[in-house]
């Protein structure tokens, strides 16, 4: 695993997913750090619950995404595999059928905006996301692929049952209870 995936690797298994399971996604997602969501998906081998944050954007009523790491990125292929998630976004959760966009049209468009809506991430491909000509961005998508998430329904969030919330809850409680007696 090079550096950056470990960099990626480790902020998003000890901060971004804590962060989101816990409901403080709101605190993190703005223009500068970025709008991010969290994908809920199932391995392809294990049968196990993973949690991938990824950058975003909604057009037309559906959630997309790129694979950043290609086609080879053990989220995409347990999408592949499972294609029914559930997205944790900043301010709800929703269940959806993931798909492949094939349209390029309709992948220049999304990935121009994911870029956008990514803050200073959006600039890791060297180039300004806001004023780069289309054909910087469609070599990314030749090794990036665009995802499309059809929402069906709502998901579970964090503040509802087996979600983390509550702890934020607990945590602030204790905190001013220590404030009032210290």
């Amino acid at each position: 695993m090079n550096v950056v995936r470990r960099v990626f690797w480790f902020l998003n298994r000890f901060f971004m997913v804590p962060a989101y399971r816990l409901g403080l996604a709101w605190l993190i997602c703005n223009p500068i750090a970025g709008y991010i969501m969290v994908i809920k998906n199932t391995g392809r081998k294990s049968g196990k619950l993973y949690f991938t944050p990824t950058n975003y954007a909604i057009l037309n009523g559906n959630v997309y995404c790129l694979s950043g790491f290609g086609r080879k990125a053990h989220w995409y292929l347990n999408l592949k595999a499972h294609p029914q998630v559930e997205l944790l976004l900043p301010g709800r959760a929703i269940s959806g059928i993931m798909e492949e966009v094939t349209d390029p049209e309709e992948a220049l468009v999304v990935i121009k905006q994911v870029f956008r809506n990514a803050g200073f991430a959006g600039f890791f491909e060297g180039y300004n996301p806001h004023t780069a000509p289309d054909a910087k961005f469609k070599q990314t998508l030749e090794q990036a692929p665009v995802l499309r998430i059809v929402p069906v329904g709502i998901g579970s969030g964090p503040m509802d049952a087996g979600g983390w919330h509550w702890i934020t809850g607990a945590l602030l409680t204790l905190a001013i209870i220590l404030t009032l007696v210290l």
